[in-house]
């Protein structure tokens, strides 16, 4: 049985992108949204404007099409991003003896739709549901990072101090954001709880999309060693679950 094909599946996921915002996007947007080379992105967008799919403002850029306009609001279903994630967040969680939140952007936030708790029977409550910071959080800042479609621009965040480690330069939030791109995850080292850490990988959907962000939660000590870096184990465990649920969101 023959595989997908590349090129429509990223088709699809401008389609999906430009859906998902209330406003134009320019091509280098789309193409950093997507992790696609320009020269590609250029060629999808313009292949999608002559068929109607995808129409150009005044400013040159990108929204959607008249053809497609009861497409509405794009974006993965929580309770589906959810259900496909639940099983891969049992296992990290077990794996790492943290806690494993799963969160997707809602405007200035992060809003949490699966909690996993820490399993060592350690009094905890309930997250899922919540909302959180996008600035001050590993979560937060991975969707910064890697989804800035979805979110707002560093620039326009209220940068709220919560604890002494809280970054609240934009300049700063900006470094720690390209740190979180090199590295392929974002980190916490106690910005939004004193004491407690995080780190974030994204989550990809089909064409390259994220759909919101895996983290772990625990104890600063627990997770950064000397120097402040992630424990090298508990990094590869993140990222091979951020793969994994990616996987099954790209079978889709």
């Amino acid at each position: 049985m023959p595989g997908a094909i590349q090129s429509i599946e990223r088709a699809a996921a401008v389609l999906r992108l430009l859906g998902s915002t209330d406003r134009p996007l320019g091509l280098g947007e789309i193409a950093a949204a997507l992790d696609l080379a320009r020269p590609t992105a250029h060629g999808i967008v313009r292949t999608l404007r002559e068929v109607g799919f995808v129409a150009q403002d005044p400013s040159a850029r990108y929204l959607l099409g008249d053809a497609l306009r009861e497409l509405g609001r794009g974006g993965w279903d929580r309770h589906d991003l959810r259900a496909r994630a639940m099983n891969w967040a049992d296992s990290l969680a077990g794996s790492t003896g943290l806690a494993v939140h799963l969160g997707v952007p809602d405007g200035g936030v992060v809003r949490l739709v699966h909690h996993v708790f820490r399993p060592d029977g350690s009094a905890q409550r309930i997250r899922t549901g919540e909302e959180q910071p996008l600035h001050a959080t590993a979560l937060g800042k991975c969707l910064l990072a890697f989804a800035p479609v979805a979110t707002p621009p560093p620039r326009e965040l209220v940068l709220t101090r919560y604890t002494g480690r809280t970054c609240v330069a934009v300049a700063a939030l900006a470094a720690h954001l390209a740190t979180a791109r090199r590295r392929g995850w974002a980190g916490d080292a106690g910005e939004f709880e004193p004491g407690v850490g995080g780190a974030a990988a994204a989550l990809r959907g089909s064409g390259g999309l994220v759909a919101g962000a895996i983290g772990v939660v625990g104890p600063v000590e627990e997770l950064y060693g000397i120097g402040g870096l992630l424990r090298p184990v508990l990094a590869e465990q993140l990222l091979a679950a951020a793969r994994e649920i990616s996987a099954q969101l790209m079978s889709t």
